[in-house]
């Protein structure tokens, strides 16, 4: 059985925090080689022995490797022992449109897909709590960073001073050249364009003609400073997916019928 080439975070002894590279896997062509996304259209059964591969090198079974159906919005899920005693059909409704999940269960390892949007993975090291989060632009105008650091928060108790940050393989700015109404979306919900935004020529080549540039990590680790974590609290891969679309898939590079890297978080078991 060939090995997931994973891309490992620091965070804590007590975790296991991971991005999948395109490497290790059964899948080929532009899905090449390990992609465990089922909404890109790739072979399931490589699908199916890529999730093999990974929960043999976890140590965990198929039904405790949990990624969500996102839609680009800013819903957060609470995993918690009785999601285990609902039927497969109602697990998976359970993740249907959520782009956040967070538990408190060991050895279950949840985690959310990217292309380009921005993975982020939060740990409270105090409760025992971790959390994966999914931030492409849409769901970074709506806060989402914010809004499941506050859900760690409602749920758990935690407290942002507790809390450790990594925020995996992305888009940079210098790749991520957007249109006016991507650009008035962040500005109409108050973010600092000074700070995230620049005008850079376009990439199509036509003379004197600027185009807006955003940078979706600074954005995200801004919001995690607003919810209250510092900056030694916040880590950043310095990965351009766009850029390294030879290790990372890039939906802008390779299109959108490719694969998606997997940025996981699991608390280990005692």
């Amino acid at each position: 059985m060939k090995t997931p080439i994973l891309t490992q975070y620091k965070l804590d002894p007590q975790v296991i925090a991971f991005s999948s590279t395109r490497h290790g896997g059964y899948s080929m062509g532009s899905y090449g080689e390990f992609n465990i996304n089922h909404y890109c259209g790739d072979d399931e059964d490589a699908i199916a022995r890529n999730r093999e591969a990974l929960c043999q090198l976890l140590g965990i079974d198929d039904n405790r490797l949990l990624m969500p159906h996102q839609v680009h919005r800013a819903d957060v899920a609470c995993i918690d022992a009785s999601f285990f005693t609902l039927t497969s059909a109602e697990r998976k409704a359970k993740l249907e449109g959520i782009d956040a999940v967070m538990t408190n269960l060991q050895g279950v390892c949840i985690g959310v897909s990217t292309a380009d949007c921005i993975p982020i993975l939060l740990f409270d090291q105090q409760k025992q709590v971790v959390a994966a989060v999914h931030a492409g632009w849409r769901g970074t105008v709506q806060r989402i960073a914010e809004k499941a650091v506050a859900a760690m928060t409602a749920c758990y108790g935690s407290q942002p001073s507790d809390v450790v940050a990594q925020i995996g393989p992305g888009i940079s700015l210098k790749s991520f050249e957007v249109g006016q109404e991507v650009y008035d979306a962040f500005a109409a919900e108050g973010f600092c364009m000074e700070e995230i935004s620049r005008l850079m020529p376009s990439s199509q080549g036509i003379e004197n003609e600027e185009k807006w540039h955003i940078d979706l990590p600074a954005c995200n680790r801004l919001q995690l400073l607003e919810a209250g974590l510092q900056n030694e609290q916040i880590h950043t891969l310095p990965v351009c997916t766009y850029e390294q679309h030879a290790d990372y898939f890039s939906a802008r590079r390779l299109g959108i019928h490719s694969g998606r890297i997997f940025t996981g978080i699991m608390l280990k078991e005692e």
